[in-house]
């Protein structure tokens, strides 16, 4: 959790171009999480679902994570890591994803969070585009590379 005062504001969030990124805390990827999106999603594939098989027959020698499972951690690693105060936030959309690097289970992930832009949109909102980098402890390649977009509303 983040430990910086809350934005409160539009001017604020403007502020955040150029600044340095801002960092989550590390969060495991477990075989339990992986199970529950394969679930949710329809994804059953073996490499994620099937420990022992993933460990005889995999490139990756276990069970790694989906690639947009580790996607779909920025929205609440963003919501841990940037306070804002505001009435309301929506996520608006991507536009450039790359999953470079695989999750094994049992990994820990973080994001870091630099703002590459801030537009003023109706209802005193903004809409801004992070550049989101997800990385593995002890990896040097980064697991997932994305352009993410949001809207705040203050």
């Amino acid at each position: 959790m983040t430990t910086e005062a809350p934005l409160a504001d539009a001017a604020a969030v403007h502020a955040l171009v150029g600044a340095a990124p801002r960092v989550s805390e590390w969060i495991e990827i477990d075989q339990a999480s992986v199970d529950r999106f394969a679930e949710a999603t329809g994804d059953r594939q073996w490499i994620h679902i099937d420990p022992e098989r993933a460990r005889r027959e995999s490139p990756f020698g276990g069970p790694v994570a989906h690639g947009f499972m580790t996607l779909s951690l920025i929205p609440g690693l963003l919501e841990r890591t940037v306070a804002l105060q505001q009435r309301m936030g929506i996520n608006y959309g991507l536009n450039k994803v790359r999953f470079t690097s695989p999750v094994p289970v049992g990994s820990l992930v973080r994001a870091s969070f630099a703002v590459q832009g801030v537009n003023d949109i109706d209802d005193d909102g903004v809409q801004v585009v992070w550049n989101v980098t997800l990385e593995r402890q002890g990896s040097e390649r980064p697991v997932c590379v994305a352009e993410f977009i949001s809207r705040h509303y203050f």
